[in-house]
């Protein structure tokens, strides 16, 4: 079994209560996430974050593949961190945590995710060719996508 992490760091110059309020709305993923994910939340953003919460999403992640992604908040507290894990999606497993803590200027935003792929030997081939480039294009977007609604620390 092949478990996979991202580890990304992010500072921006703004407050703890901004940044909280941004990421924990889940109206703001469709802004960071790149167009041609093909991003559309379905149900599940209709109130701020909270532990138990169930959002159904539909992406198009590669090739034109259209999928339906249904992912649970598990944990949450308030102006630290929060976790979604996937319940029905593209991935055998998918555990993403989210860290906010203030730092001098601004702010530190943390990504972890650990994720499997499905299909055993054949998803992990697939792995180096696809699915990470994938994953580093998105969150690659959306650090510049942040900056630009944010700023860029100096």
């Amino acid at each position: 079994m092949k478990l996979y992490t991202i580890h990304k760091k992010q500072n921006l110059p703004i407050s703890l209560e901004e940044a909280w309020n941004f990421i924990s709305n889940p109206k703001n993923l469709a802004v960071i996430t790149p167009d041609s994910m093909g991003f559309k939340t379905l149900s599940g953003d209709d109130r701020k974050m909270f532990a138990g919460q169930v959002i159904h999403y539909h992406i198009t992640p590669l090739m034109g593949l259209k999928m339906q992604w249904v992912t649970e908040i598990t944990h949450v507290k308030d102006l630290e961190f929060f976790v979604d894990e996937q319940r029905f999606g593209p991935y055998k497993f998918w555990h993403h945590k989210h860290f906010v803590k203030e730092i001098p200027g601004g702010i530190e935003m943390e990504d972890i995710v650990h994720y499997k792929l499905p299909m055993g030997i054949l998803g992990d081939l697939f792995h180096p060719l696809l699915v990470k480039p994938k994953l580093e294009e998105i969150f690659e977007y959306r650090q510049q996508k942040l900056e630009s609604l944010f700023g860029k620390m100096e």
